[in-house]
Parts: structure tokens; C-alpha cells; sequence
């Protein structure tokens, strides 16, 4: 059975560490990045499933900014951005990510993934 994968894309590492712990536990392998150059690579490396990414990022590339990068190049890859610093309606987000509020809890996250990788799987609208 195809195991998927999980690209994690946030800078605070004990948020970073839960989501990872929480996908692993979902039987999902994962990639973490710490920033958006870090997700860049991994991106062009590994076959990635679903982008789960931060807006805010070091390094002078946002979140927003990997989201777009994804919906132009790899545009099957769906991604879910969350922030708590930043409220986005769907038409504010490039193209088929889906915003999420934080806090959230870790385990909807996983359960949107879920979703979001199933083959033959809806797509959630933002």
C-alpha cells in the first residue's frame, strides 16, 4: 500500500513537532521544513501529497508565497495553510488551498489531510 506523504512547513518547532508526531501516528510519512527555501527543496526531491504550511516564515517567503509556487507548478498537491495571525477568505488564497485558523486542533488537520489524499478523494473547499 502506497504510503503518502506530508510535507510540514512551520518555524515553531514544538507546533512543527505535533502536527509531525499527529501525522506519523495517522500513518502518514513526513517532511518538515522550517521554512519556505527548506519546502522549496524538499518539493523538488520527494513526491509530496499535501502541504500543510504557516504563513508567517523566516527567510522573507511567506507561506502564501510557497502556496502559490505549489498551485503553479504542482498544481495536484493540495495545501492547507493555517495562521493566527492572518484571516483569508478562499478567494484571497491561491489556488485550491484551504486556510485554516489557529489554534486548531492537530487532529482536524490530519482528518483534512485525510480528505484531501484520498484517492479518488474530494477536494475540501476553502
Amino acid at each position: 500500500m502506497y504510503q503518502r506523504t506530508v510535507l510540514v512547513v512551520e518555524d515553531e518547532l514544538l507546533i512543527r513537532m505535533l502536527l509531525v508526531d499527529t501525522l506519523l501516528d495517522e500513518g502518514y510519512d513526513v517532511v518538515e521544513a522550517g521554512n519556505v527555501l527548506e519546502a522549496v527543496a524538499a518539493l523538488g526531491l520527494r513526491k509530496i501529497d499535501a502541504v500543510i504550511t504557516d504563513i508567517d516564515m523566516p527567510g522573507g517567503l511567506s507561506g502564501l508565497d510557497l502556496a502559490q509556487m505549489i498551485s503553479s507548478t504542482h498544481m495536484n498537491i493540495p495545501v492547507i495553510i493555517a495562521s493566527g495571525g492572518h484571516r483569508l477568505r478562499s478567494e484571497e488564497l491561491p489556488g485550491d488551498a484551504v486556510f485554516v485558523p489557529k489554534p486548531y486542533r492537530i487532529e482536524n488537520l490530519a482528518t483534512m489531510v485525510g480528505k484531501m489524499t484520498a484517492d479518488g478523494g474530494e477536494r475540501l473547499a476553502g
